[in-house]
């Protein structure tokens, strides 16, 4: 059984993630931890312990551990305020009162307590700023040992981003953007890694269709909750949203979903270009996402979200 612990930054595809990884079969959640990124730590912990209580399939005992990690550059608040409307979902508040506890530790060190009590290897899954594993490897080295690959959505490695700032030049993705001094501490790690950047989910994006379909099985309450996630993202022409988290998380689930390449990747880290991912000769080898298969990728989605 895969023991995996998720570390997220809080806005709609990171709490889908997290519904999934409560509801899959075959696996063990030991830890989850929320950073101050693409949505506000508050909400976002909040929202992650009441959606443990309710769709914690399996049983797993857990907590959520609260990051305090800072960003070299933070997201656009107005991308971030999602979190509080997700929080205030009625299906996450009908008891009126949280039972899964906020961990006592910060989720870096919450991270490292996990993984060195995990009874075999550990996955990690990562579908924001990386700061936590950076700060984590930096407190206690040998957690490397027992982590067998880490999962992360952040980059890009075709020279496009989603970054608009003065400081920036726009090649660079966000959550290695947020921290690039993190990322380059990862990437100078021992660790497995795989890589879901921008250019990895174009076979994925959010539509009018899909959220028809999440709308026509609402009668299962974790689809309720997904379809109302994404009814608060807005549409924008030519600026479509693609699934890289919940790609992140269901190739680590069912890694024959997905085609990868191996890459050697550096990253920036100063001047106009920092957060900037690059194919480098010299650089550390990872695994790349390339390709999703859809139609299986939505396929499971559906079956894990229909158990309850």
């Amino acid at each position: 059984m895969k023991n995996i612990y998720f570390n997220h930054d809080g806005n709609i595809d990171d709490l889908v993630s997290l519904l999934l990884l409560l509801q899959a079969p075959d696996i063990k959640l030991i830890g989850i931890s929320a950073i101050d990124g693409d949505g506000y730590i508050d909400p976002a912990v909040e929202a992650c312990r009441k959606m443990v209580d309710k769709f914690n399939l399996r049983g797993d005992k857990l907590e959520v551990a609260r990051s305090n990690s800072r960003a070299i550059h933070q997201f656009p608040k107005e991308w971030r305020m999602a979190t509080y409307s997700f929080n205030y979902f009625p299906i996450l508040n009908e008891s009126g009162e949280i039972k899964t506890p906020e961990a006592a530790l910060p989720a870096h060190l919450d991270m490292i307590d996990k993984i060195k009590k995990s009874d075999g290897p550990v996955t990690l899954v990562m579908t924001g700023p990386i700061t936590d594993l950076a700060r984590a490897l930096d407190e206690d080295d040998s957690i490397q040992s027992k982590i067998d690959k880490v999962y992360w959505m952040g980059g890009s490695l075709d020279g496009h981003g989603n970054v608009v700032s003065v400081d920036a030049d726009g090649t660079q993705e966000w959550n290695a953007f947020w921290d690039p001094e993190a990322v380059k501490r990862v990437l100078d790690s021992d660790l497995k890694i795989q890589m879901v950047g921008l250019e990895s989910t174009e076979e994925l994006p959010l539509t009018d269709e899909l959220r028809q379909h999440w709308a026509s099985l609402r009668k299962y309450p974790a689809i309720d909750l997904v379809g109302l996630g994404y009814s608060l993202i807005i549409s924008v022409p030519n600026a479509e949203l693609y699934l890289w988290d919940v790609l992140t998380t269901m190739s680590a689930l069912y890694p024959e979903l997905v085609e990868t390449r191996q890459v050697k990747a550096n990253v920036i880290t100063s001047g106009l270009a920092s957060g900037r991912m690059f194919i480098d000769p010299n650089g550390k080898e990872i695994t790349e996402v390339t390709k999703a298969d859809k139609d299986s990728f939505f396929e499971k989605i559906d079956k894990i979200l229909e158990r309850q």
